[in-house]
């Protein structure tokens, strides 16, 4: 699995995730998204982070750590994924892997294909 985020100036930090509940996925917004965050260059106040209702995502731990790290979490109306504009980078990453003439031999040769088309996004 992976995950990732964008905002308004381009792509942020891709995780390599094995598997996910909340602990896991309150480790990788600790590990990815503050990191993220800080490379952006955007303000810290300006931030509004937008995630699904996925119960992992409206967890209470993961909820305390948006409240202990000051990150606003936008309202998120319930079966609605057709709004989340990361979706669509998902499936556009998704064509561009389908893209290459042979298929990955190994995992870390998967990897390796997505970093490089992850690092071509910009914020066009």
């Amino acid at each position: 699995m992976v995950w990732g985020c964008i905002g308004w100036n381009g792509v942020g930090i891709l995780c390599e995730v094995e598997g996910m509940n909340a602990e896991q996925y309150v480790s990788i917004l600790e590990k990815c998204l503050l990191r993220s965050i800080e490379e952006s260059d955007v303000d810290e106040e300006d931030i509004i982070f937008q995630q699904d209702n996925d119960p992992k995502h409206t967890s209470k731990l993961t909820t305390k750590w948006f409240e202990d790290h000051d990150i606003n979490v936008l309202s998120w109306p319930a079966q609605s994924p057709n709004l989340n504009p990361i979706a669509h980078l998902w499936e556009l990453l998704k064509r561009l892997l389908a893209a290459y003439q042979d298929p990955p031999k190994v995992l870390f040769e998967l990897w390796d294909r997505v970093v490089v088309e992850w690092k071509k996004f910009t914020k066009e």
